[in-house]
């Protein structure tokens, strides 16, 4: 068949384009991928709406995405509002016990049920849950050594109430993937004996992917991966690759600990991680279903 008349060439690039793309839905069909959500696509109202659409879109192929978000600047903004300082140790949020009650306001509350919101306006079935549902996540408090002159000391720093999982229980989120829903998971977890924590983000994320073996864990940053010594994108990088660039100084700062936590993904049963650009809208899409894909690709041993 010839298309012919007005709208025909476009009719031919979006037939293309699904052609293009039907190898990599038939790669992902059935597969769950962990998504964490942050930075300047939580905050853009378009990319947003983009990021909303792609994982409802991805339910609708037949992958099983699921979400963890942060709520770093909805946090703050509310701290800010109720007059409560915060205090910030190695870019973590040192967290007392009134604080923890407000962060699982802000992240349980009102953030996690807006992202449920974004995918649900787009056409898919999100419900919006927390680490302490269902026992999701276990946690205990998170301990980090102070350093001295970029030396660690033996002194512990106290951070409150800031965790890290110790146990992912994937019982809830298959339940709920299974029955068609998409989970959207504000990353707090319990403690054992009841306790609140604040979780990061990224370590929540990966935990998870870890848990459920997802194929990809998609980690969207503001920035477009790890970059080499000249600034370069690195397209894919082995366990032992992400190891030597940390070891050498080319995966320095705030990528080191974004890079550590994909390779605790993938040694904890996930297929492979990618850091990405949020900022690009429709990153997910592009990531998953070109060749070249968007960020830096990182797989296990």
């Amino acid at each position: 068949m010839t298309l012919t008349g007005p709208g025909s060439q476009d009719a031919g690039e979006q037939a293309d384009v699904l052609a293009r793309a039907l190898p990599y839905l038939r790669r992902y069909a059935g597969d769950t991928l962990v998504v964490k959500y942050g930075g300047s696509a939580m905050v853009d109202a378009s990319l947003s709406d983009a990021f909303g659409h792609d994982i409802a879109l991805l339910k609708q192929v037949g992958i099983n995405p699921v979400v963890v978000h942060g709520g770093g600047p909805q946090i703050s903004a509310m701290l800010r509002r109720l007059q409560i300082e915060s205090t910030f140790i190695d870019g973590l949020r040192v967290t007392d016990a009134a604080m923890i009650d407000v962060i699982e306001m802000v992240l349980a509350g009102k953030v996690n049920k807006q992202v449920a919101g974004l995918i649900n306006r787009a056409g898919a079935l999100a419900v919006g849950i927390s680490g302490m549902d269902g026992g999701l996540i276990s946690a205990r408090r998170l301990e980090r050594r102070a350093r001295e002159n970029g030396v660690e000391t033996d002194r512990l720093l106290d951070l409150g109430f800031v965790g890290e999982p110790t146990r992912i229980d994937a019982r809830v989120i298959y339940a709920l993937s299974g029955s068609g829903l998409i989970p959207v998971i504000a990353p707090v977890g319990s403690g054992e004996h009841g306790e609140t924590y604040n979780i990061n983000a990224d370590t929540a994320a990966g935990a998870i992917a870890g848990a459920v073996n997802a194929s990809r864990l998609l980690m969207l940053t503001d920035v477009p991966g790890v970059l080499d010594e000249n600034g370069n994108l690195i397209p894919e990088l082995t366990a032992e690759d992400a190891r030597r660039g940390i070891a050498s100084g080319m995966i320095s700062g705030g990528m080191i600990p974004k890079v550590e936590t994909c390779l605790a993904a993938v040694k904890a049963g996930a297929k492979a991680a990618v850091i990405l650009d949020g900022r690009v809208p429709h990153a997910c899409l592009l990531e998953l279903f070109t060749e070249a894909g968007l960020g830096t690709l990182i797989r296990g041993e």
